[in-house]
């Protein structure tokens, strides 16, 4: 009797919206409007598997306020992006959200500008991951995809590490593929690395339409977080939209892996 070949199945990263430039747009004329909660679900309309807010020391964009709605209101998992500050860890206590990523931040950035020094800051790190985790807060530390950088964040007890896209992402603007090339082995790298050390990986910064598949691709990745494109392309066609396109992007890129 002939037998049917096994299906493999594939499983597709989540993906996480980060909402805090709703907020920037909002805070940039005050008021209530656009309001990052209503961005929220309708990023979880459109697919999402999770919610990302970076609530900063200077308030730039999220508000304590937000966070509290986020987590009263939410139905996917919330992941407080944050500094690890003792004021920082306070709020995280308060509202319990489902995750915490600690992430390095200075007032003069933009943006995150890169990953956290896990390595020289293991002492400070350490007090508060534990912190963080006896209230059943799962930690991410989100760090350069170097070998030192892994090694620290599994000694330390994280439960995940977000990989730093944005090198990769910018070299993709240049006309450099070796360049290019040598930013996505480093990642594809460390993306075997965590798994190996029992972390779960995510990824995330500057990723855009163009970026993520190559990402995607890899089969340690568990998650990616994309926030500013996608809000730049709701302006265009509406976040549902651009948030279910992308998803179709990981998907197609997860599949090609055993194709």
């Amino acid at each position: 009797m002939n037998s049917k070949p096994e299906t493999l199945k594939v499983s597709s990263p989540r993906l996480g919206v980060n909402i805090d430039h709703v907020a920037t747009i909002r805070n940039a004329r005050g008021g209530r409007h656009p309001d990052p909660l209503r961005a929220a679900h309708i990023a979880i309309e459109g697919g999402a598997d999770g919610i990302t807010a970076h609530l900063r020391e200077d308030r730039r964009h999220i508000s304590d306020n937000d966070i509290a709605r986020l987590k009263a209101e939410l139905t996917r998992p919330l992941n407080l992006e944050m500094a690890a500050t003792e004021e920082m860890v306070g709020i995280a206590l308060r509202h319990l959200p489902n995750a915490c990523c600690l992430v390095p931040e200075r007032r003069e950035e933009r943006t995150t500008e890169g990953g956290l020094d896990v390595v020289s800051g293991k002492d400070q790190l350490r007090g508060v991951i534990d912190r963080l985790k006896t209230k059943g807060i799962r930690v991410s530390l989100f760090i350069e995809a170097d070998e030192r950088s892994i090694a620290a964040s599994a000694e330390l007890g994280a439960d995940i590490v977000e990989l730093h896209t944005g090198a990769y992402c910018e070299r993709a603007l240049e006309d450099d593929a070796e360049k290019l090339g040598l930013e996505l082995d480093k990642i594809t790298r460390g993306a075997n690395l965590a798994q190996a050390a029992g972390l779960e990986v995510h990824a995330g910064h500057g990723l855009t339409y163009n970026t993520v598949k190559a990402i995607a691709r890899l089969p340690e990745i568990e998650e990616l977080n994309i926030g500013h494109f996608l809000i730049g392309e709701a302006i265009f066609g509406g976040l549902s939209e651009a948030v279910e396109h992308m998803r179709a992007l990981i998907a197609q890129a997860r599949r090609e892996t055993v194709s």
